[in-house]
């Protein structure tokens, strides 16, 4: 009765309003149940594709079944992490052991006349022509997966590659370019490209011989954005042995392989007040890993409140520090664009995408060791896993030529603990644009590109003592490359 009279008393404007406004609400809560889910299929280790670019009978490459997942914190990590890959020392080169990733054999595969159309399709999946495949092959480093990774896989049906997005499994061996992003998946030589959806926002789709691995949790999962800059050394976690560090200079297969101690501790610099970007530089150059709460990575110019644990702590390589932050504008970022795998584009890309993404600022850094590193192996930390867009054209040109490789100064000594410590002399850039001068006695690489390296993941700190003081101080970076120190 009373809503009866309401409605008699109020005008029939009023009421057309109050109609609009509901329909509005109730169209809105539908559309958030009806928003779907990513669906992205499941590949194990082990486990042989449906469609390869390669016959994996052939022996191209190996996965390593059985490695236990690491847990991350935050679901987006930069492709310079330490410990963010790991590896076997001696696996991959000079030795008789099963090759994990043969990168001679998928060469000579794409190059070969009879393979010339999947060679074109291959090309067009990482966006590049033909002749770029030789050159492009030699800059990738086959590593071995230690978190369930997102990437979009391509499958080889009717001439083309077929893109998808795909969970690949810890344990599985990729090749992975110079900014750290997984761009051949070893065992069949499926081109990869990077993930560039929301990673909170999957269906893992688990089916046939791919079911559901021992382990798996979406705390585990993880997309990989490019490093800010080409690195010249990637720093692997041992995957038999985490007590293990491996030093792998880019673009080779493992013969120049050094290990490192990483079962010391180091400390936990002060990072209050620095940015995202410019703390995650530091903790790398400290051999630690940039973490964050949530399910939504801060903005690179963020400033940094707090970390967990706090300055001072020590803590193993790789480990995770949780930083805290406030402010920033959504999707900072600096640098070039980033190419089909994470190296610069400036031209149109040929075949399919996932994306293009400008160039995080302030990746890690790296320096030289004066000594083992020191460190307990700890995977970088995720949040949970995501869903993210099919891949859509983007633009990326073909990477730079080998020429452009860079040549890094070769290590300081060996280490007394190991058989040698990572080699020195690596080069970064902060979000500010400032870098860290050289330590005493060590020269910057020697590079053939004026786009400097830095290490991926930070050669372990010198055996000095380690104190939780400020970060070191920075000069001006000079138009070459830079070194950053590590203390």
């Amino acid at each position: 009765m009373t809503l009866h009279a309401f409605m008699q008393g109020a005008g029939k404007s009023a009421i057309r309003k109050i109609s609009v406004l509901l329909v509005f609400i109730f169209a809105l809560s539908a559309c958030d149940r009806g928003t779907p889910l990513l669906l992205v299929k499941a590949a194990a280790a082990g486990v042989p594709s449906l469609a390869p670019f390669f016959d994996e009978r052939s022996g191209l490459g190996r996965d390593a079944e059985g490695v236990r997942p690491q847990a991350v914190h935050g679901s987006l990590q930069q492709g310079d992490t330490p410990g963010l890959y790991g590896g076997t020392p001696g696996l991959y080169g000079g030795t008789r052991q099963p090759t994990v990733c043969d990168v001679k054999r998928l060469k000579a595969f794409l190059t070969d006349p009879a393979n010339r159309r999947k060679a074109q399709a291959w090309a067009d999946a990482v966006g590049i022509d033909t002749a770029g495949i030789p050159g492009y092959l030699d800059r990738l480093t086959p590593v071995l997966l230690r978190h369930d990774t997102l990437v979009v896989n391509h499958d080889y049906r009717r001439g083309k590659a077929t893109p998808f997005n795909s969970l690949l499994q810890t344990g599985i061996a990729v090749l992975v370019d110079e900014r750290g992003v997984p761009a051949v998946k070893c065992s069949c030589g499926n081109p990869l490209r990077r993930f560039t959806g929301d990673t909170n926002r999957i269906s893992v789709k688990f089916e046939g011989s791919n079911k559901k691995w021992h382990g798996y949790r979406r705390s585990t999962v993880v997309a990989v954005r490019p490093a800010p800059r080409d690195m010249a050394h990637l720093a692997l976690v041992d995957v038999r042995d985490p007590g293990r560090g491996i030093d792998r200079p880019v673009g080779t297969t493992g013969a120049q392989d050094r290990t490192f101690d990483a079962a010391g501790r180091r400390a936990v610099p002060d990072v209050t007040g620095t940015t995202f970007a410019e703390a995650s530089r530091q903790l790398a150059a400290k051999g630690l890993a940039a973490g964050y709460a949530g399910t939504e990575r801060p903005p690179d110019d963020a400033r940094v409140t707090a970390s967990d644990p706090p300055a001072g702590t020590a803590l193993g390589f790789g480990a995770y520090v949780t930083l805290s932050a406030t402010g920033g504008t959504p999707g900072s970022t600096s640098g070039p664009p980033v190419g089909p795998s994470g190296g610069t584009s400036s031209g149109p890309a040929t075949g399919p995408s996932s994306g293009t993404s400008g160039s995080p600022p302030g990746g890690t850094s790296n320096g030289t060791s004066g000594g083992p590193s020191k460190g307990t192996s700890s995977g970088p930390s995720s949040g949970t896993s995501s869903t993210a867009g099919t891949p859509s054209g983007g633009s990326a040109t073909p990477p730079s030529s080998p020429a452009s490789q860079p040549s890094t100064t070769p290590p300081a000594s060996p280490s007394s603990a190991t058989s040698s410590h990572p080699p020195g002399g690596g080069t970064g850039t902060s979000s500010s644009g400032t870098a860290s001068g050289p330590p005493a006695g060590s020269s910057p690489p020697v590079t053939a590109s004026s786009r400097a390296p830095v290490t991926s993941s930070a050669p372990p700190p010198s055996s000095d003592p380690v104190t939780s003081g400020a970060p070191a101080t920075s000069e001006p970076a000079s138009s070459g490359p830079a070194s950053v120190a590590i203390t």
